[in-house]
């Protein structure tokens, strides 16, 4: 019996092994290529939970067959790539199932504008919500630890994941959520394998405090390796947080609890028009200390773009910026700082005071006179990827340097070395982020069919990394590891730290059956011999 047979023995949902699906499933928005052995779409939590034995049964003692889940492909890193078999959550898991008081209760398989539709006729958000809100789903967000425009002031999906359903390696699903010590201590006493999780994660994070403690990047936001650092406080104990971002690498989520939050009903923006980067920190800083709720920016390329090709949707929304660089030129870097509040008069007043506190910088600044001229600058900052990928024929988007992050002080002596660095390679890229984080978005444009690419891709990386570790930074705050960064994380961490994600990883996985190769043993020659062709 082969195995798509063998599986549809017991599996409920589609079974695929047909070429035009498998080329489908060998990309997500990287720029990787692996080709699974087969593609399932799990229609219930009992055929994951069967699907699991089934591998855990399957396999000679060296490995073979894993399960790499995925849901709307949006990732940047090849995180839901692999050779072996990809679990598809959109066809089937897709369910609202509750949308509460202050919560919502999705299947991994939801996109996030759906979700949005649901929450918002309760006047409420789940705000971590990325740059591709329109296209994304609910289970990458979990996988990746998805931050956006919002995270300034309201954090990452792990700060609004209540509960998780989680299958696990021995083929049972878990309902995973924060616990008190008195309830941890439950769980370890009921023994079993769920138990033993607890016990043994207790233990290495309570031994090894102060070396996490220690390692722990200097930014606001962070999603390389295992998130070792918020599982316990002294107090509680949240696994939901080691599960979010970890890739699938863990288990299979099933189900997600999140937090919501009502939005400000007004808001006003501030943009401000940088034709060198020198005084980038300084503005940076002093915007910052009026308390934007977010705070944007892309590049003069990305700029170009989306007059380019999002004129005729905001047709004399535009003639500001095109005046400009009639009679000035187009400015080297763009920052959008968006001021919420209760009332109109309230953001009104912040916008103009940010706006006059910039006036001693000489910078050029404007206000913008409404929801739609704000939505301009959204589009352009929303859609910079999408343009850069859909838009330029010659040329493939190749993001490898995607996601660096440093403290927003260090950007003075940072950027200038950055610029350096980048300047000695020749190669068209654009710039986007979350500046108010310290967070940018490099996306360089690439022919990856030459062999020099290969060269720059690896040359560089290890020279940004670098430098980025040198100002105690990471190298990805929102995109995750995927195949691109897990072969550095351990130049990142180091031996000790590196190790500890190892360990995490053989407690809830010792057989290496949930995605392989992220997040631990990943291998640069592996990542590398994987680019697209073409």
């Amino acid at each position: 019996m082969g195995l798509k047979s063998e599986i549809k023995s017991f599996f409920k949902g589609d079974v695929l092994e047909d070429p035009g699906t498998l080329a489908n499933f060998s990309r997500d928005t990287s720029l990787f290529e692996v080709r699974p052995k087969m593609v399932v779409f799990p229609k219930d939590v009992e055929d994951i939970k069967n699907l699991v034995k089934f591998v855990q049964k399957t396999n000679p003692p060296t490995g073979g067959l894993s399960l790499t889940c995925r849901s709307a492909g949006t990732d940047m890193t090849g995180g839901p790539l692999n050779e072996s078999i990809i679990v598809v959550f959109t066809k089937y898991f897709k369910k609202i199932k509750e949308v509460g008081e202050d919560y919502v209760i999705a299947e991994p398989g939801v996109f996030y504008r759906d979700l949005e539709k649901e929450t918002m006729k309760k006047d409420l958000i789940m705000p971590s919500y990325p740059a591709s809100r329109e296209i994304c789903a609910v289970g990458g967000m979990v996988a990746n630890n998805a931050g956006g425009e919002k995270t300034l002031s309201y954090g990452k999906t792990e700060d609004y994941v209540k509960e998780l359903k989680v299958v696990l390696k021995d083929g049972n699903e878990y309902t995973i959520k924060p616990l008190n010590k008195e309830q941890l201590d439950q769980k370890i006493n009921r023994g079993g394998f769920e138990g033993k999780i607890y016990q043994e994660i207790y233990k290495l994070i309570s031994e090894n405090h102060d070396l996490i403690k220690s390692a722990k990047p200097q930014v606001s936001k962070n999603s390389a390796g295992y998130n070792i650092w918020k599982i316990w406080d002294g107090e509680i104990f949240d696994l939901t947080k080691l599960f979010v971002g970890s890739q699938g690498t863990l288990g299979i989520v099933t189900e997600v609890k999140f937090k919501l939050m009502h939005p400000k009903k007004f808001s006003k923006m501030l943009v401000i028009f940088l034709k060198d980067l020198n005084p980038l920190a300084t503005v940076v800083h002093k915007v910052l200390e009026f308390k934007p709720e977010s705070f944007e920016s892309f590049d003069d390329h990305t700029l170009k773009l989306g007059i380019q090709y999002l004129f005729f949707r905001f047709a004399l929304k535009f003639l500001p910026e095109l005046w400009m660089i009639v009679t000035g030129g187009l400015p080297r870097l763009v920052l959008i700082a968006e001021f919420t509040g209760d009332s109109q008069e309230e953001v009104n007043g912040k916008a103009h005071e940010a706006q006059n506190a910039l006036k001693e910088f000489g910078v050029k600044t404007r206000i913008t006179t409404d929801q739609e001229d704000a939505r301009k600058y959204w589009t352009i900052r929303r859609e910079s990827f999408n343009l850069l990928r859909t838009k330029i024929k010659s040329k493939k988007t190749a993001p490898f340097i995607d996601d660096i992050i440093v403290f927003p002080e260090k950007l003075p002596k940072f950027l200038p070395k950055l610029d350096e660095l980048l300047k000695k390679y020749e190669i068209t890229y654009t710039i986007a982020g979350h500046i108010g984080d310290g967070n940018f978005h490099i996306i360089p444009l690439m022919d990856l069919s030459d062999p020099k690419s290969k060269k720059i891709i690896i040359e560089l990386t290890e020279k940004v990394y670098d430098l980025v570790f040198e100002f105690k930074g990471s190298m990805t705050a929102e995109h995750n590891d995927g195949l691109i960064r897990t072969p550095f994380l351990h130049r990142m961490y180091g031996d000790k730290i590196y190790n500890l994600f190892k360990d995490i990883k053989k407690i809830l996985d010792p057989d290496n059956i949930f995605n392989p190769g992220k997040k631990v043993d990943g291998e640069l020659d592996y990542a590398i011999n994987h680019l697209k062709k073409k």
